[in-house]
């Protein structure tokens, strides 16, 4: 499998978690917000282990990537909606 494939794959997991949240009752903004904050821990995690923190400038470079990310997410869903427009 491609990394490609595992990235979709894991994103399609958090989403189905996220759902079933919401499924239960937790309002979309405070699921949203459990996600984003899971994102820091797990970023902080991945950079600096279990006993560290991030720099300053460590904290810039993980929010320029969620940033990037964001963008390709707005890029693919403007994709989407144009291809569905197109098959009306």
């Amino acid at each position: 499998m491609s990394e490609a494939d595992q990235v979709r794959d894991c994103m399609n997991e958090f989403i189905d978690l996220a759902n079933q949240m919401k499924d239960r009752g937790i309002p979309v903004h405070i699921v949203n917000s459990g996600l984003m904050r899971a994102f820091g821990v797990y970023a902080t995690y991945s950079v600096a282990g279990n006993a560290g923190g991030l720099t300053e400038s460590g904290v810039e470079k993980i929010a320029e990537l969620f940033k990037v990310e964001l963008a390709n997410v707005q890029e693919m869903r403007k994709a989407e909606l144009a291809t569905d427009q197109a098959k009306e």
